[in-house]
């Protein structure tokens, strides 16, 4: 694979620290770059210094700011992002949110979470 342009990476944005954690390794373990955030006030400030991710992987409930929070400033504030596809990670039954393609249900099942990371990534199946 060429390296004539930087990676875009999958931004996590998890508070609980295991699965943040174990869902890193599994992308790291298939090829992607991969930056965390513990809540969507740190993915707010991830993004100032990332090359724009091709995909935000986003818990709904969370401290400090809450990823429906964290996706209406994202999609209002970051004109630059707001094509970034993003996957909502949940535990509750809830609807995928306005303005995302897409959710996993907790716990996470890997092929699952590779499968629409490919996907969504633009890296096919």
């Amino acid at each position: 694979m060429p390296h004539s342009a930087p990676r875009r990476p999958v931004l996590v944005v998890e508070d609980d620290d295991d699965v943040r954690a174990a869902i890193a390794e599994i992308l790291e373990g298939e090829g992607y770059e991969v930056a965390v955030a513990a809540h969507g006030r740190e993915a707010l400030e991830e993004l100032v210094h990332l090359p724009p991710p091709c995909l935000i992987l986003l818990d709904l409930r969370m401290p400090v700011m809450d990823g429906e929070t964290f996706l209406r400033h994202l999609r209002a504030d970051w004109p630059r992002l707001r094509e970034v596809p993003v996957l909502v990670l949940t535990a509750v039954a809830f609807e995928e949110p306005p303005g995302t393609r897409g959710l996993l249900r907790k716990p996470i099942i890997p092929d699952e979470l590779v499968a629409a990371v490919n996907r969504l990534s633009g890296r096919g199946a």
